[in-house]
């Protein structure tokens, strides 16, 4: 795991493990994920994750800890997980989770299916792609 100075870009990060690390903020409790971190790693506005989340903007910085932020990220990040472990890079699944269109699903991202609440479904597409059903 790296060291947190040693950080220099998140978006550089390629082992989940490391990914999964720089999320945690060390002033909050160890199983709450870090709203700004996330945005950081990810690469997107903070307004555009509360969208995501369904909260309000101010929700991401006066209350990190809220359910509703928590499990998007949460889902999210299983997602991710799920990715990882088929291609073995978190920037590749990163770039698979924001940009690629899902034919199954009408071409919607992962991520759009993520903050619609579908992460359930995501991950279960990944474990059939990952078993050769639909792959």
């Amino acid at each position: 795991m790296l060291q947190e100075s040693a950080i220099a870009n998140p978006r550089e990060l390629h082992a989940y493990a490391d990914f999964s690390a720089y999320l945690h903020d060390p002033t909050q409790p160890a199983h709450v994920l870090s709203p700004t971190r996330w945005a950081d790693a990810m690469g997107v506005p903070v307004n555009q994750l509360a969208a995501q989340a369904g909260v309000h903007r101010n929700t991401l910085r006066l209350s990190p800890t809220s359910p509703l932020i928590q499990t998007f990220l949460l889902d999210s990040l299983r997602v991710l997980k799920a990715a990882f472990d088929v291609s073995g890079d978190m920037q590749v699944s990163i770039r698979w989770y924001r940009t690629e269109p899902l034919s199954v699903f009408r071409y919607a991202t992962a991520e759009m299916l993520v903050s619609q609440g579908r992460a359930t479904d995501v991950l279960n597409y990944i474990e059939s792609l990952s078993a050769g059903a639909l792959g």
